[in-house]
């Protein structure tokens, strides 16, 4: 196939230029344009043998597809800076049927995309940029046994001056004795490959116009404030209207929208007053959190499954850990799953491959099985059983080609 330049009319487009129109055309992701990469396969291998083994490597011939079962959690921050256009480009090519964007707001109450209003000083540049003189708190280094700090917030500056900003890999040195220490903190098991020059950060309204053209999916986060609200008049609500004026305003039908909130009060704002999209809203479970919580005892969910249905909700999303447990060393289905499908709720969960390598227990997100984990090919046997028993209707990822393998072998996949 020839590709025609619109600068350069019937003549062969060089490949940068083809390079430059594939990441900037506005074209929908088709069947057969879903690039996995090595990543799949590498996990496959580690598993042990048996049935599901041998069902995903039967799979290795496919024409990949994007899936709705597949979602971008940042984009595909495992190796790209979070919330940057690359990062979600990624996501896209990597089959992910619904991206996220983290809303937050400037300093003249404008939606831009990060996981956190005060992150910018581990997930930006802006420390080694003129606007590191409006943070809330400048670089402190490290000293006298003390760690090095600072704190910059998207609420500091303007929309303006958040477009000049690159993302980096999330991460700070907290030995660090001057800025550029500090800024270099990527985990090991990461890298800054793809992220050595940075990647243009995005607002709200950015990543729609880039997502919308993919056939993607959006699923908005609406972030806690850092500070306090009213923020200069704006409040809690006028926030949440804000993030759905935005699809509103773009032509994005509710249906493709999954409005997400650990605050239950933003989650029954939307049922309320924008039911279309709060039909859709998902409910970030935060009891985790609490003191006395045990996915296997329901009267420690609070509000209990059965008094959210009641209150309209319909998508729940906890961390994968609540979701299963160990009987007789197999993962299973845990109480808190149980009971979420009993309430006729639809579940969500987060986050694969967030972990790193699955080494000693697998961390914080396989707290409920850690005595099984033992390597990275068991993602793929925690993955089966919150598809197959669970029956989560999507899975956040940090590379979602590995959930997007998963869907299209075992054909799953619909719209949540």
């Amino acid at each position: 196939m020839v590709t025609v330049c619109p600068e350069m009319p019937n003549k062969r487009c060089p490949m940068k230029l083809v390079i430059a129109l594939i990441m900037t055309t506005a074209t929908p992701m088709l069947a057969g344009t879903v690039e996995l990469g090595p990543r799949p396969y590498y996990l496959i291998d580690r598993m042990a043998n048996g049935p599901l083994k041998e069902k995903l490597l039967s799979c290795g011939g496919m024409d990949f597809q994007p899936s709705t079962f597949s979602i971008g959690h940042r984009g595909a921050p495992l190796q790209f800076a979070e919330h940057t256009n690359p990062s979600y480009r990624a996501a896209a090519r990597m089959g992910a049927g619904i991206v996220e964007c983290d809303v937050t707001f400037t300093k003249d109450k404008r939606l831009v995309c990060r996981h956190s209003q005060n992150d910018l000083h581990t997930t930006t540049n802006i420390l080694a940029t003129a606007l590191a003189d409006k943070c809330t708190a400048g670089f402190s280094p490290a000293e006298g046994g003390g760690k090095a700090t600072a704190e910059c917030r998207t609420s500091d500056i303007t929309l303006t001056e958040f477009e000049t900003l690159q993302g980096k890999m999330d991460g700070a040195n907290p030995a660090a004795t001057n800025v550029a220490e500090y800024l270099d903190g990527t985990k090991g098991w990461r890298t800054d490959l793809y992220a050595g020059e940075g990647g243009a950060v995005v607002s709200h309204a950015q990543y729609i116009a880039m997502m919308k053209p993919l056939g993607v999916k959006f699923t908005p986060e609406l972030k806690s404030p850092a500070v306090k609200m009213p923020f200069n008049g704006f409040t809690q609500q006028d926030f949440a209207q804000a993030m759905i004026d935005e699809y509103k305003s773009a032509g994005v039908a509710p249906g493709d929208v999954y409005p997400q909130s650990f605050d239950l009060g933003d989650i029954l704002y939307w049922i309320r007053n924008e039911p279309e999209f709060g039909k859709q809203a998902v409910y970030l479970d935060a009891s985790y959190r609490r003191d006395g919580f045990d996915p296997m005892d329901p009267s420690t969910f609070k509000p209990s499954m059965a008094e959210l249905a009641d209150l309209g909700v319909n998508y729940i999303a906890p961390p994968m850990w609540v979701l299963v447990t160990l009987e007789n060393g197999k993962i299973v289905p845990s109480a808190y799953a149980r009971t979420a499908k009993a309430a006729g709720l639809n579940v969500i969960t987060w986050t694969l491959e967030r972990s790193g390598p699955l080494r000693a227990g697998g961390g914080w997100y396989y707290r409920s099985i850690t005595d099984v984990v033992k390597g990275d090919g068991q993602m793929y046997e925690l993955l089966d059983v919150l598809a197959q028993d669970v029956g989560v209707k999507g899975i956040f990822s940090d590379w979602p080609a590995t959930v997007t393998y998963y869907a299209n072998c075992m054909q799953i996949g619909n719209p949540l």
